[in-house]
């Protein structure tokens, strides 16, 4: 046979059942789409259960527009009623409690300064000071050289300071020390109950005011008032 033709004819039987593959191919999907047609012939809505219909003839609706919808008052309501939460009162409790005391810790003073100022000439001398000090409870700290007031963790309430720069007293011969007065530093925003501290201030400072017969001066280096001192005990209340 020629070769020409044998080529013929073997493209021509290779078309026959290529062409009867996609004619299968097409029958066999027919029967398959048929076989998932839930409804077959007729309208579909005819085979649907009447009791999944919602007849809607007499609601009323109204038309929201996009983007603006909101719930109003009724829909939360009927939230807090569904779930037992409110939304409202949720968010404002994940406001944590460290959060909270830190809002309210910024709004306190950073420092409060007082100061004792001696009446007379000669100022206070160092042994009187330490012997004064000794009697209210204040404690030498021997690295910053000034005297605290600890609390029962050994944290520091306040600090009294010398008024002769740099504000630290010797450690020792305090005999041949003197100063015209003392200041009072407390920093009500690192304390855990500032109130507290600042009413032992005060007492600390009368009782010291009294025994080393000074005057005990506010922040503006004006006699400390009372006045003054309820403004403070507000603030620090808040």
């Amino acid at each position: 046979m020629d070769k020409e033709l044998l080529r013929i004819v073997i493209i021509v039987v290779g078309s026959i059942v290529v062409l009867g593959m996609i004619l299968w191919n097409i029958y066999k999907n027919r029967h398959k789409n048929r076989g998932i047609n839930f409804y077959d012939e007729g309208d579909p809505l005819e085979n649907i259960d009447e009791s999944l219909i919602i007849n809607n003839e007499h609601d009323d609706f109204d038309i929201v527009p996009i983007g603006s919808a909101k719930p109003d008052d009724d829909d939360k309501v009927a939230f807090e009623s569904d779930t037992g939460v409110d939304e409202t009162t949720q968010a404002e409790s994940e406001l944590s409690e460290p959060e909270s005391a830190e809002v309210t810790r910024s709004a306190l003073p950073q420092l409060i300064q007082f100061s004792i100022v001696a009446r007379k000439d000669e100022g206070f001398n160092g042994a009187e000071l330490k012997a004064a000090f000794d009697r209210v409870g204040l404690v030498y700290g021997e690295s910053v050289q000034v005297f605290e007031r600890l609390d029962d963790n050994n944290l520091v309430d306040f600090t009294v300071a010398s008024m002769v720069n740099p504000g630290t007293f010797p450690a020792y011969n305090l005999e041949t020390f003197s100063c015209p007065g003392i200041v009072f530093f407390m920093q009500p925003r690192v304390l855990d109950d500032p109130a507290a501290v600042f009413e032992n201030v005060i007492q600390t400072m009368r009782f010291l005011a009294a025994d080393l017969d000074g005057m005990i001066l506010d922040h503006q280096r004006q006699p400390l008032s009372d006045e003054t001192i309820t403004a403070f005990r507000q603030q620090l209340s808040e």
